[in-house]
Order: structure tokens, then sequence, then C-alpha cells
């Protein structure tokens, strides 16, 4: 699909290290890549039936952020994304507003395309709508069939899950524990037939009145984990660097898109990343519930997207956290105070202080994208320091926030 044209990244003197970045599958901080010149990532992208929330936008503020640090440090950076264009949630959503699912889609694709540009979000280089990609899923698929690793019931096809003796570990999640998340994440553990509940659907068979595809399996679509298995094996090549997703997509989805790969042959990726939740007065934020603070309607009410992005930096990256009204309102002021002290830094080249704020910054990216300590950093050299060119390059080159 058509992404949307990055902001100009400028390019700064040297390189950084390569960041140690917390790993969720071992629970500590890990270097990412661990070596060669490449470094991949595979972000899971929108259900597109709804606009682009502050939760969505954190996810994907910290895969821009690592592709900033990865690109830092002088490596090639290759990314991917995709679209899951055909799920229940955009199903019954389109039916309720009596639209075409396709139209509602495309029309959540450009919001989300001018929510991530507003923002200055790096694009992926392979942004890959499920709907474009059904014929690959459905061969694997039948391929896990062969295998004896799915077996199909009543027109469906699932994944048998005892073919793996690890499965929970890389969530580090206990079996009660999965069941649960399993019913309320997407999957179906109390149907009749399976051979294990934890069994997640990988083709969904043909519903009158739903979208449906002629494939190597029949009439149907393929379930949402596999399609992320195949859109990241196609688009990166496994194994690739680093999957990233919500919290919520640790059990089942992550763990599923690991136990797919293998089962067909290969491993996934290195390092599984979980973004923090983001919750809004009081409880997670998500479109079941309507608590959303959309991207869109901050922008519509002239909120300056820079601040937006700023509130979001002061973050740990995998820590849960509230977005509140008086923190965007400081966000405001910081930039405001940013952008004063850049504003005189053609009158003061020949100053040498950029190079400590490039390097401070470099220091606190690569510890973990460390942003929160990052942004405090630039309020240090605010107050201490003049601004020169560098040290304005360096805020925008590796937080994305274009003071100029």
């Amino acid at each position: 699909m058509k992404t949307w044209n990055p902001a100009p990244v400028p390019t700064l003197p040297g390189h950084a290290e390569r960041p140690r970045i917390f790993d969720d599958s071992r629970l500590e901080k890990v270097q990412l890549p661990a070596g060669g010149d490449r470094a991949s990532l595979y972000s899971c992208g929108i259900t597109p039936y709804d606009a682009t929330h502050i939760g969505h936008a954190f996810t994907y503020l910290v895969a821009d952020t690592l592709q900033r640090v990865w690109r830092d440090a002088g490596l090639e950076v290759v990314t991917a994304m995709n679209s899951t264009d055909v799920d229940d949630p955009l199903l019954e959503r389109a039916k309720r507003d009596g639209v075409d699912w396709r139209e509602l889609a495309a029309s959540q694709h450009e919001l989300f395309r001018d929510d991530m540009s507003a923002l200055r979000i790096l694009p992926p280089d392979s942004w890959v709508a499920v709907t474009d990609h059904i014929q690959p899923a459905a061969e694997a698929v039948a391929k896990l069939l062969e295998t004896g690793a799915a077996y199909r019931l009543d027109g469906d096809v699932y994944f048998d899950s005892r073919a793996s003796d690890e499965l929970g570990a890389l969530s580090q999640t206990d079996r009660e524990t999965m069941l649960a998340l399993s019913a309320e994440r997407g999957g179906d553990p109390d149907r009749a037939g399976k051979r294990d509940p934890l069994d997640p659907k990988l083709w969904h068979g043909p519903v009158d009145g739903e979208p449906s595809w002629s494939t190597v399996l029949g009439e149907g679509r393929p379930g949402w984990h596999i399609e992320c298995t195949v859109i990241a094996r196609d688009t990166l090549g496994l194994p690739f660097t680093a999957t990233l997703g919500g919290i919520d997509l640790k059990f089942p989805h992550q763990e599923f898109q690991a136990q797919h790969a293998h089962a067909l042959g290969q491993p996934f990726s290195d390092a599984r990343l979980c973004a923090g939740a983001v919750a809004y007065e009081g409880a997670k934020m998500s479109k079941s519930l309507g608590n959303l603070v959309k991207v869109s309607e901050l922008l519509s009410d002239g909120v300056d997207p820079a601040a937006i992005r700023l509130a979001l930096l002061g973050h740990a990256w995998h820590e849960d956290w509230e977005w509140t009204d008086a923190e965007l309102v400081d966000a405001q002021e910081r930039l405001a105070r940013w952008r004063e002290w850049a504003r005189l830094a053609p009158s003061n080249e020949g100053y040498t202080d950029g190079d400590t704020v490039m390097d401070w910054l470099r220091v606190t990216l690569g510890d973990d994208l460390n942003t929160p300590a990052a942004i405090q950093a630039v309020d240090h050299a605010v107050a201490s320091f003049r601004a020169d060119s560098l040290a304005v390059d360096a805020i925008d080159a590796l937080l994305g926030i274009d003071l100029r």
C-alpha cells in the first residue's frame, strides 16, 4: 500500500553505538542487532475501523525512535508493517454504520497516513494490507496442514498448539492465563471439536455476507496471527531483528506469530518488543471501551503535532502510563522553550555545545530508547548552553522534533 512521505532526517557526524533494547522474550536488555550491518523491524499495524488514538501513536513512535537510533548507528534499516484490513471488528463496524467494509478501511487508512505524517513518524518500507496477501497466507496454512501442524474443523482450519512443548515460553504466560487471554483477545477456547482450547484459527471458512477469497484451501480468509507471520516473512525474511506491538499483543499474537513461523521451518524474530499500554480516565485506551484520545481530533483542535510527539516521548516505551490533558499542556510549554532556544542558533555558530547535546542524546537513546532521559538532557541544554545547528539537527534526527 501507499505509505506517507517521510520527514527529512538530518545526518549527524560520526555514529552512535548499537542500542541495548529490552527484549520481552528474554526479560532483559540485549544489543540489537547482535551482529551484521542490517537491522529489520516488523510492526503490527492497525485494524482500520477507527481513527488513530494516542495508544496507537505511542507504539508507532517507538518504531520510529528505534529506526532513528539504528540509522544513527550506521545500520541498514528495513521495516515492514501490516494492516489487518479484513477482520471481525472491521466487518462489525462497517455493518453497524451501513458502509462497505472496503470503503471504511480505505478512509481509515487515509486518516492514519495523515496522523502519522503530522507526527513525523517514519513510514515503513513495506506497508502490506492483508487483503493483498491472501494467497501467500493460504499457501502457508496449506503447508501446515500437510505437515500435521494444523487441522480442519467445520470449514475452518486451526493450528495444533500441542505440536509445541514450549507454548507460553516466549510470553512467560501460564496455561490458565493463556486461556483467559485467548478468550479476551480474539480466540475461541470454548469451541467444541478443537484439539486444545488454545488452538488459534488459521483460516476462516466462508460465511454468508462476509468477504472470502478462492484459494488452495477453498473459499475463506486467513486468521490473525498467520497473516503477520507470512507478511513479515515475505517482506523482511526470517528471522529478522525485532517484532513490535502493544503489550496486549504479547499473548496470543506475538506468541503464535513465532509458533507459526517455527512450524513452517524458520525462527521468527531475534527479539520481541512490547510497547506499554496507554490509559485514559483510569482505563486502558481502547476502541471497545470508547475512551479514545484521537490524534486527528487533537490536530483539529489546533494542537501542534510536535507537542503531541513530545508528550509521548516523555514516557518509557515499555511501561504503561496514563494520558492527561495537563501533560499535553506541559509538552506545549516545553516545545515553546525549546523553539525559543533554537531560534538563536544561527547567531551562535562557532560554539561547540552541539557536540555535547548530540552525545547526550546518543547515550540516553542507546540505553533502551530512554526518551524521558533524552528530554531531560535537552532541557538541561536549553537551560545551560547556547543552541547551534548541530544541537538542533541532533534533536531533529534522534527525537524527531523539528525546532526550526
